[in-house]
């Protein structure tokens, strides 16, 4: 997990990340957790089409009731997504490529919105891991 660890330990920028890390999700949320870290996990393989995607992210942050289901609404309540002490969040998002191949508008929107929170500067470190196969996409640095 050295490129994992080396993000928890703040040597690496918050951003979105390809990752190949091929550990099981209980061992990569003990060992977020274990640094301070908040965890969550979409399973892409489940959430294949944008609304699947988008009731995942909410479910996995637990958004209010009121989560609009759609990116502008993912990017509210984004902000509001805070690690323990502000030291940050990891969301690890498997199966990817499925949404990517699939549907690129989304696949593009929903990679926006997880950079523009892991962009702003307010609630900790925001991290979003891309595990898994699909297509290349542009301007995302693998963490490997």
């Amino acid at each position: 997990m050295s490129g994992l660890a080396g993000l928890l330990a703040k040597h690496t920028r918050p951003g979105v990340y390809r990752w190949h890390g091929a550990f099981h999700v209980p061992d990569v949320r003990h060992t977020v957790e274990h640094a301070g870290w908040r965890f969550a996990y979409v399973d892409g393989w489940r959430a294949q089409r944008r609304n699947e995607f988008l009731s995942a992210v909410a479910k996995a942050f637990q958004f209010p009731e009121h989560f609009g289901g759609n990116f502008d609404a993912m990017a509210d309540c984004l902000r509001d997504v805070h690690g323990p002490d502000d030291t940050g969040v990891v969301l690890l998002w498997d199966g990817w490529g499925t949404l990517a191949r699939d549907d690129e508008a989304a696949f593009s929107k929903a990679r926006a919105v997880l950079a523009q929170r892991a962009a702003e500067d307010q609630g900790g470190a925001f991290v979003a891991l891309l595990r898994g196969e699909g297509p290349e996409p542009d301007g995302v640095p693998s963490l490997d």
